[in-house]
């Protein structure tokens, strides 16, 4: 499934511009996964990233923003 209006920021690109993800220009297969955080996070606010043999704590903050640490 592909979805029309999905932009990719310049941290996802190497142009500076966003990209807009159409079926005309990005097969299936390039497209990264989605995950909604709520699916990840279904007992509260923060999951727990296992890397490379390293914890790393994502969660939510009140602002609603997400926060990645070590």
């Amino acid at each position: 499934m592909v979805e029309s209006d999905r932009k990719i920021g310049p941290d996802e690109s190497s142009s500076s511009k966003p990209l807009e993800v159409t079926e005309a220009n990005v097969s299936p297969a390039f497209l990264p996964k989605i995950i909604k955080f709520s699916e990840l996070a279904r007992c509260g606010d923060e999951v727990w990233i296992e890397f490379e043999s390293q914890l790393y704590r994502l969660r939510k903050t009140k602002q609603g923003k997400l926060i990645l640490t070590k």
